[in-house]
């Protein structure tokens, strides 16, 4: 499963808004919990384009509802219809896969989760797309799109994949949906929230040290910045140093614009020889910036060129069933598409394991 993985991690790298060869993305994370503690949904849907959540659904409104106004603006009482309807037969659906999971690793009633998640990309013209499921936090079953097989993680997984892969149209049903369907909502939201997910946010960036048993620990942060991908590296005369460089997850502000840090641990006398460079879409070019001991605040600035601006993802360490996270209980016969088609982007139904 460590492809399957890799595969969605490179998914959910850096998406820029901009122009039309620009990549952009669309996502939906489902999950169920068999004994959710209090005040949790027992299911939950989040639809997000380009990292923004758009949509939520939950087993308490038992509707699809907005979560930014351009989504609204932009779609009909029909849609939200449609949503909810493919939103409430994946809710049964996975209510009786967590049933079938338990069953099959001989658990106990408690509290377990059962999560998937599909999305596709849009690049330069060229398009990507998964589709995959955990259990308890772990890797179950995940599609192959190309080979129109799917890989299972364990022996229970395996029925799953047998059961799928025998019936002969699940992974074909799948492979349509995120090929077109998905494709086509992806463009269109894209220009319905074109003002917002395509604007531009210098990020804030503060140079800061701190020293403990003779190591200086050099951290640099990066605040305000939108969209979500960034790139913080740490040089030593001016060679990154990747090993040596810790950092942590791209976060979102409460604003709608995220944070980021990297640090790294040097020796105090050989501080000056070290720099943290910046790269984000907003800026025409990296930013270089030193520990200044007086002055720990730097504004941003385009002053020194290192390199063509190169927008590198910070999405690394995204967990994938640790993450935010059918139409009707008929297993296969639930496919994508299945409830008009292109009419709903959420037609990526989930069948039953």
């Amino acid at each position: 499963m460590g492809g399957a993985l890799g595969l969605v991690l490179g998914l959910l790298l850096g998406v820029l808004g901009g122009a039309a060869s620009e990549p952009h993305s669309l996502r939906y994370f489902y999950t169920a919990v068999s004994d959710p503690s209090p005040g949790v949904p027992q299911f939950v849907t989040v639809g997000s384009v380009d990292g923004e959540v758009f949509v939520r659904y939950d087993s308490e409104t038992r509707k699809m509802e907005p979560r930014v106004d351009w989504i609204v603006a932009n779609v009909d009482q029909q849609y939200w219809d449609r949503e909810t309807e493919t939103s409430r037969g994946n809710e049964q659906i996975f209510r009786v896969n967590l049933d079938t999971a338990r069953e099959r690793y001989n658990q106990s009633r408690g509290s377990h989760t059962w999560q998937c998640m599909h999305g596709c990309d849009l690049e330069d013209g060229s398009i990507r797309g998964f589709q995959q499921c955990g259990y308890d936090g772990k890797d179950f079953i995940a599609l192959d799109k190309d080979t129109l097989t799917y890989t299972a993680a364990d022996a229970a997984a395996q029925i799953t994949k047998r059961k799928w892969e025998q019936e002969g149209t699940v992974a074909e049903q799948w492979k349509n949906y995120l090929e077109n369907t998905c494709i086509e909502w992806l463009r269109k939201y894209v220009s319905y929230g074109k003002d917002v997910l395509e604007r531009r946010e210098r990020p804030k960036v503060r140079v800061s040290g701190m020293e403990s048993n003779k190591i200086l620990t050099l951290s640099c942060r990066a605040h305000g910045f939108y969209p979500p991908p960034i790139s913080i590296s740490w040089l030593k005369d001016a060679v990154v140093q990747e090993q040596e460089t810790k950092r942590g997850s791209t976060v979102p502000n409460s604003d709608g614009t995220y944070h980021a840090w990297a640090t790294i641990d040097v020796l105090p006398g050989n501080r000056d020889k070290y720099q943290c460079r910046v790269e984000h879409a907003s800026l025409p070019q990296p930013g270089l910036f030193s520990w200044e001991p007086q002055s720990n605040l730097i504004p941003i600035v385009a002053g020194v060129a290192v390199a063509v601006v190169a927008v590198i993802a910070a999405l690394a360490g995204f967990a994938v069933w640790k993450s935010e996270q059918g139409k009707k209980e008929k297993g296969y016969n639930v496919a994508p598409g299945s409830d008009g088609g292109s009419n709903s982007s959420n037609a990526g139904s989930n069948p039953s394991v």
